[in-house]
């Protein structure tokens, strides 16, 4: 009988942090405006307030892109850096008061790793999810 609540525990827990990152998906879906093509793709990762969520994604020179990133039901809750391969920091939005987007243009081809956490405002716990999107 033990091991039956526990796996409904664990069943009721994924169940609700799946539905909490669809929810934030499309919170998040927002910023992709019809100007961007979504790449298809949604990073999502539960953190909790001492985790951070690591990305990788390629992205193609000549290309524009709009990167979202978004935790909860509102905008400003998730912190996220981008690095080139070798860590050096290409942008952070933190700089920007946790700007949920932020547009840019590949001059070439670069793998990049993006790391994402929760701002110490949003809570101890939540789903992060990022979107990605390239100009029409």
């Amino acid at each position: 009988m033990k091991h039956l609540i526990t796996l409904t525990a664990f069943v009721f827990s994924s169940f609700m942090g799946t539905a909490q990152c669809d929810i934030t998906a499309d919170v998040c879906q927002a910023h992709i405006t019809d100007q961007y093509l979504s790449d298809g793709q949604h990073y999502r990762a539960l953190l909790l307030t001492d985790q951070v969520a690591e990305f990788n994604a390629t992205l193609y020179g000549g290309s524009t892109y709009r990167l979202a990133a978004c935790s909860g039901t509102q905008d400003g809750n998730l912190v996220f850096r981008m690095f080139d391969k070798d860590r050096n920091l290409i942008f952070k939005n933190d700089d920007f008061q946790n700007a949920p987007h932020w547009d840019f243009k590949m001059e070439s081809t670069i793998d990049v790793i993006i790391e994402a956490e929760l701002d110490p405002i949003a809570g101890e716990s939540a789903c992060a999810v990022m979107l990605m999107g390239f100009k029409r």
